[in-house]
C-alpha cells in the first residue's frame, strides 16, 4: 500500500496543523506560541478562504521562518479538508491538529511527546483543555454521542437522575495519570503519523464538526488506543471563529450530528429510536436558530 505522505518521516519532529477561518488577532498568539515551543517543530498553516486580516498577519510576522508553511486556499474547505490539505506534507512522525484559537506553552509539546512515548498502543492524544479562567472545558474528556445518549441528554435524563451522569459524560474526577477514553477535544489532537497511515485521513463529507468523533471510532475500529494525558494543559478560547455566523455553524454541527449517526449506528439501533434522535436533532437547530433571530 502507497503511503499517504510525500515525504519521509523525521524522527522527533512534530508537525503542527492549524486551519484558520477569520481567527483574527488570536492566530498570530496561537501561531507564536508553536514556533516559540521549546519542541522541534515545522507549522502548516491553512487558511480557508478567511476575509480578515489574519493570514497576512502572520506571514508579515514570520515571513523569514523557513519552519512555517502558508497555504492559503481559494474556498473554505471545511476543517476536514483543511486538514487534509496539510497532512501528505507533513515530515514529523508525530502530528498536532491545533485549533487558531488554543493556545500552548512552551513546553507543551515536548512534555506530551515524552508521555507519547511511553504509551506506544496510543494512536491519538488530547490534553487537558482549559477555558480562560482555567476551569476545564468538558469537551475534552468525551464519551462518543451515540444516538441512545443523545436522546438521554435531550430528554435531560441525566439532570433528573444524576446516576445518568456516566452515560453522557466521561467521570467528574480529574485523573492523576494517562488515561485511555473514547474521545478528547477536536480543539488539541496529537495523532501519530503510523496510525494515520493506518486509518486514513480525516472524513471531508464533515464540512464543520464531528470529523473528530468520526476519526475516534475509526482509530478505536484499527486497536488503537486514544489517551487523555491530565498533566498537560492548553487554553481553549471557544468559538473565536464561529461567532460571526452562529447560526450556519449551528446547522452544520446539526447536519454533521446526524451524518455520523447514520454513518456508524444506522444498522444497529432500532429504526425508531433513530427517527426520535433524528427529530430532537433538528428541534433542537430550530430552538437554537430561533432564540439568535429574536435576540437581533
Amino acid at each position: 500500500m502507497s503511503s499517504l505522505f510525500q515525504a519521509p518521516a523525521q524522527p522527533h519532529l512534530i508537525s503542527v496543523i492549524i486551519v484558520n477561518y477569520n481567527a483574527g488577532a488570536l492566530l498570530l498568539q496561537s501561531v507564536q506560541k508553536v514556533l516559540t515551543s521549546d519542541a522541534d517543530v515545522e507549522l502548516f498553516l491553512i487558511d480557508n478562504a478567511s476575509d480578515d486580516d489574519s493570514f497576512m498577519a502572520v506571514q508579515t510576522a514570520w515571513a523569514d521562518d523557513p519552519r512555517l508553511h502558508c497555504v492559503a486556499l481559494l474556498e473554505n474547505l471545511g476543517f476536514a479538508g483543511g486538514v487534509n490539505q496539510a497532512l501528505p506534507q507533513t515530515r514529523g512522525t508525530d502530528i498536532l491538529v491545533l485549533n487558531p484559537d488554543c493556545l500552548i506553552q512552551a513546553d507543551t509539546l515536548s512534555r506530551l511527546q515524552a508521555v507519547m512515548n511511553d504509551h506506544p498502543q496510543a494512536g491519538m492524544a488530547g490534553v487537558l483543555v482549559l477555558n480562560e479562567d482555567g476551569s476545564e472545558q468538558a469537551s475534552c474528556r468525551r464519551r462518543i454521542p451515540t444516538p441512545g445518549r443523545a436522546l438521554v441528554q435531550m430528554l435531560l435524563l441525566h439532570k433528573w437522575f444524576p446516576r445518568w451522569q456516566t452515560v453522557v459524560h466521561s467521570e467528574s474526577d480529574l485523573p492523576q495519570q494517562p488515561t485511555v477514553l473514547e474521545g478528547i477535544s477536536g480543539a488539541f489532537m496529537w495523532v501519530r503519523r503510523d496510525a494515520i497511515e493506518q486509518v486514513g485521513m480525516m472524513d471531508e463529507s464533515y464540512f464543520l464538526h464531528c470529523e473528530d468523533l468520526d476519526w475516534f471510532m475509526r482509530f478505536q475500529a484499527a486497536h488503537w488506543q486514544i489517551l487523555f494525558v491530565p498533566q498537560v494543559s492548553v487554553t481553549h478560547l471557544k468559538g473565536v471563529c464561529s461567532q460571526r455566523q452562529p447560526i450556519r455553524v449551528s446547522w452544520y454541527k446539526h447536519r454533521s450530528m446526524l451524518m455520523f449517526y447514520k454513518k456508524f449506528f444506522r444498522k444497529s439501533y432500532p429504526a425508531p429510536l433513530f427517527w426520535a434522535v433524528t427529530l430532537g436533532v433538528w428541534m433542537r437547530f430550530t430552538l437554537f436558530a430561533a432564540i439568535k433571530l429574536l435576540k437581533h
